[in-house]
């Protein structure tokens, strides 16, 4: 008689093995479904950036009529927060508690901030949508609402992420770092994929009720997943729980880690190129719904075929870097990339082409990916191992700020082009200069980059001994 099911589960292992990215960095210790499984914290963070930046943007400024300005500043406002993550994975990389756990605790705070913002966000959205007897509240009690559960949803992703990822590398050994956070960002983009189509598709008869219902939804979930990456990852450590000696300062261990060869300039050209590819987040689905008449459904979508270009992207930077290509060259191509993503963006307006428009999109997300991947990279493998969550904290606070202040600088940009052109400018001429602009900054952080390009950062880092 055939075991069926042990014969489907030896087929799917295989098909896993062969196909999908990073799947080599599991161990007989460290199984691919354990690693799968820690890895839904990152679906959940990515549901909630497609949520975000992906359909309440558009229905605030296109359905609600709120203001760009005001809807870039509430998706920034999330940077307020996103310095401390530096501060935040070297707590988690020194925290004590007494059932020893360094990461687990940090992951549920983040996880309870995340519940709390999408608690607020529905009477946010009732009191802006003017909804029964909610209509006849003032408006900025909506838009503080709404700010409030921005901040705090923002706020539980960054420490979720960071804490996450640490936790992650901590159950692999130290070459397969790189890997393991591979691993974990390929299933964020899937989580944004996934979480992008299933929302379209929940929203295409879109009502305000029926967004309330999506988020109210997306609150659930995203504790519950939460709580499924987090059984029996991290052991428990009696010595450390039981440990006396005195804990390292911040201040010196961030003074040791800057001294690192590279290390500036390294983080002005992440927050440079984050910066270029950033900027435009709180534009694309307006810019599709008012220049190329897209509906709420297809706006939503494209957030899918962002995260699909970010997924061929991280497949293939996966299989390059590990042969041993510089990852901060690597970076440079995806910077390289981005500037004719948005030249087609741009160009799908005047010739009115949203296949165009979709591919400039595709290309967008995939030079992202190659860059994000390739910085990444490069600030593990530079960082020693007791300073892993400190690198990554380092990598994403530099990212989420500098992407915060470019959101917002982007929404206000398109505010006052609107102003100035009047009621009969075309749209599109609100949105192609901040695109330009973000050419600009990607060209700027290949500038920046280049005086190390020819050796590699992490290439002199290690001939300076500072890692292995």
């Amino acid at each position: 008689m055939f075991d069926y099911r042990r014969i489907a589960l030896t087929q799917i292992s295989r098909i896993g093995t062969r196909f999908l990215p990073f799947a080599d960095v599991a161990t007989g210790d460290v199984p691919l479904k354990r690693l799968l499984r820690l890895s839904l914290f990152q679906v959940t963070v990515g549901m909630a950036l497609v949520l975000l930046y992906g359909t309440l943007n558009r229905v605030m400024i296109v359905e609600l009529g709120v203001p760009a300005t005001i809807v870039a500043a509430m998706l920034a406002l999330p940077l307020v927060f996103a310095p401390f993550r530096t501060l935040i994975g070297f707590r988690s990389d020194n925290h004590r508690s007494a059932l020893g756990w360094r990461r687990v605790p940090y992951i549920w705070r983040g996880t309870l901030l995340q519940f709390g913002g999408f608690a607020v966000m529905p009477f946010a959205l009732l009191v802006l949508s003017g909804f029964g007897e909610s209509g006849d509240a003032p408006r900025w009690i909506g838009i503080s609402a709404a700010a409030l559960s921005f901040l705090l949803v923002g706020a539980g992703a960054h420490m979720v992420q960071t804490v996450g990822l640490a936790l992650a590398t901590d159950l692999v050994p130290e070459e397969d770092q790189p890997r393991v956070v591979g691993l974990m960002f390929v299933m964020f983009l899937l989580g944004m994929a996934v979480s992008a189509l299933i929302f379209g598709w929940l929203l295409k008869d879109y009502s305000p009720l029926r967004l309330i219902q999506v988020i109210q939804g997306v609150a659930v979930v995203t504790v519950v997943l939460n709580m499924l990456c987090l059984w029996k990852q991290e052991a428990r450590d009696r010595t450390r729980a039981m440990a006396t000696t005195p804990q390292p300062e911040f201040r010196e261990a961030w003074a040791r880690f800057a001294a690192r060869p590279g290390a500036v300039r390294l983080l002005a050209m992440i927050g440079l190129g984050t910066a270029g590819f950033g900027m435009a987040d709180v534009l694309m689905e307006p810019y599709g719904g008012q220049v190329l008449d897209m509906t709420v459904s297809q706006t939503t979508q494209l957030t899918a075929v962002l995260a699909g270009g970010g997924l061929l992207g991280f497949a293939i930077a996966s299989r390059v870097l590990m042969q041993g290509v510089d990852p901060t060259r690597f970076a440079a191509l995806g910077a390289v990339l981005g500037v004719p993503a948005f030249a087609a963006v741009i160009a799908a307006a005047f010739a009115q082409m949203t296949p165009m428009f979709v591919a400039g999109t595709f290309l967008v997300g995939f030079g992202a990916a190659l860059f994000s991947h390739g910085t990444l990279v490069a600030t593990m493998r530079s960082a020693p191992r007791e300073q892993v969550g400190l690198a990554l904290g380092s990598w994403g606070a530099v990212q989420a700020t500098c992407m915060g202040i470019a959101v917002m600088i982007g929404g206000l940009a398109r505010d006052l082009l609107m102003l100035r052109g009047g009621p009969d400018m075309a749209p599109e001429h609100a949105y192609v200069p901040v695109f330009a602009f973000e050419m600009v900054l990607l060209l700027a952080a290949l500038a920046v980059a280049a005086p190390f390009l020819r050796a590699g950062v992490v290439g002199a880092a290690r001939a300076s001994g500072y890692v292995r």
